[in-house]
């Protein structure tokens, strides 16, 4: 066993993802435990890797000091060590949990704990290499899962050529950020690139071939009906990695439980990004992560700075593959599409909504008035006014009195 003294002003972080790579950034001296051999990335651009619009080299983050390949096992909050797969144990006085999220594994018939061939999570960068080396043109892929990542992937792959089927068990796309109009007008979007979506679509099974080492060979549907595929990527959702936590007895609910300052139940521990929660919220945003970390170096130097929650703006861009023209009317077209979304976008009873749309240009806006606040809104195709609407969503002022809905949306000048 090799044993690394314990040291009252050791800051450890064990995770080497976004969040734990800003807090080596913004703390001097900290040491970071990683379980991936890659150098900490950018997660956000891993789509644009699988489309082969860039490089891993290129969505690496600014260096910073990783052992890289080492899981931690065990933590020990009385001696306040942690210690790792390689029999390496490393005293801390401060420990930060920036262990991130594990992809959700859906029940599904077919799938158990070890992956058929074919079978494709879509989190990290070792996935998205795997599935990169798996696509090759014509080759029959069905993504499952329509939300943020789903989306991202489905027209990842259809840019690399793949025959793309996009199964989302939900109404329409993106649920979580998109009124129902703004995701027909996205679906439009994917359907020009030549991804066939179904929505309102239960996934029951994957059918499978026998043997030793089972391929996947379609996805069954709750109907009975079959997608051919020979590539499966699962963009389900994740889950926080607790497990470490629960072990060494700290406060987990839906992920570690964190205060103001970070901190959890036990004093000398922290935790920041996908796996913690603070007043009840998971976000499982890259923006959240990096306010948390920020946050947190600001608490670490011994200043007095204080996590609030995080009000992000979630922002997507698909490019059109040269290959594939877009038809005219499609958000975006020729070019792409651009989207923006915050806040809640559904209008509850009272609430004051204006929406305006240009079928012509692809280019659709709403926003949702509470009070006499702003609560969300959603722009599509066309993003001059998301500047103004971000700030004055994320500053949570009052709007003032003499500013028409109408303003909201056309402060550039409109349409």
């Amino acid at each position: 066993m090799r044993t690394q003294s314990g040291n009252t002003a050791r800051v450890v972080v064990i995770g080497a993802g976004m969040a734990g790579a800003r807090l080596a950034a913004r703390v001097p001296g900290v040491t970071v435990i990683g379980e991936e051999e890659h150098a900490p990335y950018n997660r956000v651009l891993l789509a644009e890797v699988l489309a082969g619009r860039y490089e891993p080299d290129v969505i690496a983050l600014p260096p910073a000091e990783v052992r890289r390949g080492v899981r931690v096992v065990r933590i020990d909050r009385e001696d306040r060590l942690v210690h790792c797969d390689d029999g390496s144990v490393i005293g801390y006085g401060r420990l930060v949990l920036a262990t991130g999220s594990n992809p959700v594994l859906p029940p599904l018939r077919g799938l158990g704990h070890m992956l058929p061939d074919g079978v494709h999570p879509f989190r990290t960068l070792d996935d998205c290499l795997a599935l990169r080396a798996a696509v090759r043109p014509g080759v029959r892929a069905v993504v499952i899962g329509g939300g943020l990542l789903g989306v991202s992937a489905a027209r990842a792959l259809a840019e690399c050529g793949a025959q793309v089927v996009l199964a989302q068990q939900g109404e329409h796309l993106m649920e979580r950020q998109l009124d129902a109009e703004s995701a027909g007008l996205l679906r439009r979007h994917l359907e020009a690139l030549g991804v066939e979506v179904h929505t309102e679509c239960r996934v029951r099974g994957l059918r499978c071939t026998d043997g030793a080492t089972p391929a996947v060979r379609a996805v069954e549907l709750a109907d009975g009906y079959e997608l051919e595929a020979e590539i499966t990527v699962l963009a389900c959702g994740v889950r926080p990695r607790t497990g470490l936590a629960q072990a060494a007895g700290l406060d987990v609910r839906k992920g570690v439980v964190v205060d103001d300052e970070l901190r959890t139940s036990d004093p000398y521990i922290h935790a920041v990004g996908d796996c913690a929660e603070h007043r009840g919220t998971v976000y499982g945003l890259a923006g959240a992560a990096l306010e948390q970390a920020d946050v947190l170096a600001g608490v670490l130097a011994g200043g007095s700075a204080r996590y609030e929650g995080t009000r992000a703006l979630t922002r997507l861009t698909l490019r059109s593959p040269a290959a594939v023209p877009v038809a005219a009317g499609v958000a975006g077209a020729p070019g792409g599409l651009d989207l923006a979304a915050f806040g809640d976008s559904r209008p509850m009873p009272g609430d004051d909504v204006i929406r305006l749309a240009d079928a012509t240009r692809g280019a659709y806006r709403t926003v949702v008035v509470r009070g006499d606040r702003l609560a969300g809104g959603v722009l599509f195709g066309d993003l001059a006014a998301v500047g103004t609407l971000a700030r004055t969503w994320q500053d949570d002022v009052p709007l003032p009195a003499d500013m028409s809905l109408l303003h909201l949306l056309t402060n550039d000048g409109g349409f």
